[in-house]
Parts: C-alpha cells; structure tokens; sequence
C-alpha cells in the first residue's frame, strides 16, 4: 500500500465499474421487454405465456438471494461476482437459440434459460452493497449505493433504443447474443481492477486510514474476517425476524413492483396501450430511465446531505423515501389523460420518485449486522424480487383477461403507498443491528 502523497480516490473508480457491471445486468433483464413482441409472434406465445417467462427471471433470482448471500460472505465479493458475471452473461446469450423452437417448446426454453440468468445473477446486487460497505464511509454511503443502484433506469436509457434497432435490422436473437458478448468483456475487466481495499495496489495509507475511520468495513473482504464464523442459524433468524429489517424488506418489495412494471411491461404499454412504434416506445422508454437515473443519484446526494446537516441515518434516509413514494403514485394518472404528452410526464415523474426513494441499499448497508452483510442484502434483495415472479404475471393476466393496462396502473400506485407505510408504521429508527448470542 502507498504510504505517500494526498488521499487517493480509487473508492470512485470501484464504484464506476459497478456502475458498469449493474448496467449490464439490469439491460440482460430488461432485453425481453425490448424483444418481447417480436419473439411473441415468432414464436407463437400468449401474453400470460410472456407473463411467465419475465417472472422467471426473479422466481430463481428471490429463491438464490440468501444462498448467494451466505456465498459472499463465505468466499468473498470478487470471486463470487466474478463467476456471476461469465454465467449470466452466457444464459443471456443462449436465449437466441430459442428460435430453434415453437409455442410450448419455446416458453420452455425460454422459462429455462430466464431462470438460469436469475439464479447466476443473485449475489450481484448484495455484492455491490458488500463492496460499497466495505470501500466507502458512512457519510457517502448513499450516494454511492444509490448511483449503482439508479443503474436499473440507466440500463434501459444506455441500451432499449440500440437494442430496438437490433431487433429491428438483425432479429430479436442478436439482441441476446450482442448482450451476453458485453457480459462477458466486462467481466475479464472487473476481475483485473476490482479488489478490497487491504489489498488494492492502486489506495495508499490516506484513502485507506480516511475510509476506515468513518465507516468503511475495510476487513470484511479479507481472509480470517468473522464473515463466514458468523453464519450461524440463530443469527440468520435474527436477520428475518428483527421488525426493522422487516419494515424495510416489505417496502423494497413495493418499491420493486414499480421496478419490475418498468423493465418488463412498460416498453409493450408504450406500444400496445398507446400505440407507439418499437423504436419511438424505446426512445420514450429510455428518456423515462433517464429521468429515473437523475432521480435514483439526486436521491442518494441529498440524503447524504440531510445526514451531514442532522446527523440523523433515520431522517437522511426516510425523508427522501416519503417525497419520492408520493410522486410516483402519479403513474395513476396515466390511465385518465389521453394525452401522450401528460402521459409521459407522469410516467417520468413516478419514475423520478421511484429512484428518488430507492434508497434501500444504503439502508442495508446502515443496517446490516457487520457480520452478516451478504446474508442480509440477500435476504432484503430475495423480498425485493418476489415482486419481479408476482408483477409480470399479475400483468399477464390482467392485459389478457381486461385488454388493457389500467388496473395494473393501480397495482403499482398502491405499492407505492404501501412502502411508506412499511417504513413508517413498522420500521422505527434506522440504525445497525447487533447480533446476539444464543
């Protein structure tokens, strides 16, 4: 470790290739939204058939979030996210290959390969908090977890409008081989820059002695580190059971149902609801990601600031919550305007909002036993995703059985209500949980 010269700052470059990779993995999961009409009729699927194919996704990704947790905490956020990486990636490219199949075939296949790049994908978004818990201190927390976490509407900003121009020009199959080849580019470079602060060649004893004074749990990825010692059933339990935690993983369950309506059903609402073409609903599609983006690092900058200015984790991070859950329930009002114009200004605004509050990763890292910080982002990112199995296929049926998109609109605004709630009704004060012997 450099011991010379002004604090480094290569907890920033860390956090650009997170940036990166969660870019990645967001427009993987978003691909199908962009070529969910064209593989419909080439395959011959129903809407409820789709309906289950985007819900496989987080069906396995829920299911593998504790296990991918107990992964990092075992063996450490490099490696684990590394292979996470190459594997999904892979499963991402293989969803091309379903054109060799027809109807019931191919949602098989189809269903297959989205519950595979769910399972590979489970220990990404824990691992991001794992790494930002151990690179950055308390005071930047929020914003750092909220840029890697904003990447869900950066990813669809960065990728729908190339992705439709792909579908358009070459086949829906090269949207997957294109995204799977980036997948796995990225991932010979996040092994190459990525590592722990003990044991980064480029952070000198500055940034280091900085980082760890105020914070950073600049240990935890290190060998010999109680991490794995920890994992024990009884601590688990207390990871469930503790009211905070449970407030909190109720309200990233809401927050998600809107998550999930953006990267799945919004781009076919913009096509099929309002009748636009694929490449103007992609380009909308993308600016509302963008005006999410905006509002996911506003978000995270300003409860930082209100954490500097009140020294209070509780207000810093439910503040923005309440503001942003309000605004988004404004994607109500889509379903009594006719024009496209207000249309997309409320669908930006509850967008915006959604970011603006999605500060649950900062929340988790606040919050997370030291000990335990992969478990419990597992647990907190397993609640979060079962509202990707439940609102693409609440979606489905709805559009099939209604022909239209209005009552799933109203899906969406009352989780937003109902995430306020959980953070203000059942999580009290925010503030790190200490384990207990049994």
């Amino acid at each position: 470790m450099k011991s010379d010269g002004r604090p480094t700052h290569i907890r920033y470059w860390i956090l650009f290739l997170l940036f990166v990779v969660s870019t990645i993995s967001y427009a993987d999961r978003a691909v199908l939204s962009i070529a969910g009409g064209a593989v419909q009729k080439s395959l011959h699927i129903t809407k409820i058939d789709l309906g289950y194919i985007f819900g496989a996704f987080a069906m396995s990704y829920a299911v593998a979030q504790i296990p991918g947790g107990f992964l990092l905490d075992r063996f450490g956020a490099k490696l684990v996210y590394a292979w996470a990486l190459v594997l999904w990636s892979l499963f991402t490219l293989a969803h091309g290959l379903a054109g060799f199949f027809i109807g019931a075939g191919a949602v098989s296949f189809l269903f297959g390969m989205r519950f595979l790049v769910g399972l590979a994908s489970a220990p990404g978004v824990p691992a991001n908090a794992r790494i930002v818990a151990c690179w950055f201190p308390t005071s930047e927390r929020g914003t750092a977890s909220a840029i890697f976490n904003a990447t869900q509407y950066f990813a669809p900003f960065a990728f729908n409008w190339l992705l439709a121009l792909i579908v358009t020009h070459y086949g829906w199959p090269s949207s997957f081989y294109f995204m799977g080849a980036i997948g796995l580019a990225a991932a010979v470079v996040f092994v190459r820059f990525v590592n722990a602060p003990t044991r980064h060649p480029m952070i000198n004893q500055g940034e280091f002695d900085y980082i760890e004074k105020n914070g950073a749990l600049v240990n935890i990825e290190d060998k010999g580190a109680p991490s794995s010692a920890a994992f024990t059933w009884n601590n688990v339990k207390q990871v469930l059971a503790n009211r905070m935690l449970i407030g909190i993983y109720i309200g990233q369950y809401c927050i998600n149902v809107l998550t999930y309506f953006f990267i799945t059903w919004f781009p076919l609402y913009l096509v099929e609801e309002r009748h636009m073409p694929l490449m103007l609903a992609a380009k909308w599609s993308g600016l509302a990601a963008l005006v999410g983006f905006a509002g996911g690092v506003l978000g995270g900058i300003v409860s930082d600031l209100l954490l500097r200015l009140t020294g209070s984790v509780t207000f810093a991070r439910k503040a923005p919550l309440l503001f942003g859950m309000l605004l988004a329930t404004l994607i109500i009002a889509c379903n009594y305007t006719q024009s496209q114009t207000m249309m997309l200004v409320f669908m930006c605004c509850a967008f915006f909002g959604k970011g603006f509050a999605a500060l649950g990763w900062a929340v988790v890292s606040d919050t997370s036993p030291k000990q335990l910080v992969g478990v419990t982002g597992g647990v907190f990112n397993m609640a979060g995703n079962i509202a990707g199995i439940v609102t693409p296929i609440v979606f489905g049926y709805i559009i099939q059985n209604t022909h239209s998109y209005s009552l799933g609109l109203w899906f969406v605004g009352a989780h937003c209500i109902i995430t306020i709630l959980a953070y203000f009704l059942v999580t009290k004060k925010i503030e790190r949980l200490e384990l207990k012997p049994a």
